[in-house]
């Protein structure tokens, strides 16, 4: 057995409340593009591909966050390589993904109230917040949503699509297969095999989701019992921005 396949223990959905109540003290690291980063990472912008409006072209994430992203694709075996498929988001992203599983819950579940249709929803995908002290975790810059494929970018068998919402979307879900199949072995060896190295390079993850991990934000400071969060809202400013910015810098000079 390879070190990195170990078994996955099914977690526990975490407390919203108690989460989005930990503290965040932002540490001030900059968003940096992963598409100028050299092998052994891959990049594939899912959301920008899939269509998803106002979707970035490039996949961003914290500093450290990248770091420990590298580490994470140096722990595979030979032959398999990491994808990031999604980093920061702009709130209109978040805020349209949220909308969209929320708007197809409702028409699946049409008896049920809205707080049954949220707390359905945000097993997948968060609320869209930029609330300093509540903020989505795509929107910190600490989430990230990641696969794996073979040295010729073919995606390695998870399961599930990347942002599926059936029950088999849960990290652990195949490891509760009594009598495995050769396909479904494979599976449960491709997400241990991420889990592992995701989680030795310090990332933690959502239960509910195979693809989604987190470092630094209050999702992360939750599952790794930390007592305060590393980053809030991350924000990208464009060039007319900056120009503003530096224009009443020197102005004021």
């Amino acid at each position: 057995m390879n070190f990195l396949s170990q078994p996955l223990q099914s977690q526990p959905e975490p407390d919203w409340a108690r989460l989005q109540a930990l503290p965040i003290a932002d540490n001030g690291e900059p968003l940096v593009p992963l598409g100028l980063v050299p092998s052994p990472l891959r990049v594939y912008p899912a959301y920008f591909h899939l269509g998803v409006p106002g979707a970035l072209t490039e996949c961003y994430v914290r500093r450290s966050v990248l770091n420990r992203l590298q580490q994470a694709a140096t722990l595979l075996p030979a032959g398999i390589e990491l994808v990031v498929l999604d980093g920061w988001r702009p709130f209109r992203v978040q805020q349209y993904l949220f909308e969209a599983l929320v708007d197809a819950l409702r028409r699946r579940f049409p008896d049920e109230d809205d707080s049954t249709l949220l707390t359905r929803a945000r097993r997948f995908v968060a609320p869209p917040s930029t609330d300093e002290t509540a903020p989505s975790p795509h929107l910190t810059g600490g989430a990230v949503d990641v696969c794996l494929c073979d040295g010729r970018g073919q995606l390695l068998n998870m399961g599930t699509a990347f942002d599926d919402i059936s029950p088999w979307s849960y990290t652990a879900a195949f490891e509760a297969v009594a009598r495995p199949g050769a396909e479904e072995a494979e599976i449960i060896e491709n997400r241990r095999l991420l889990h592992s190295c995701m989680t030795r390079a310090g990332f933690t993850n959502l239960p509910s989701e195979w693809w989604h991990y987190d470092y630094g934000n209050q999702s992360w400071a939750w599952y790794s019992q930390q007592p305060q969060a590393l980053f809030g809202v991350a924000q990208q400013h464009g060039l007319a921005e900056r120009w503003r910015a530096q224009v009443t810098v020197f102005a004021g000079a």
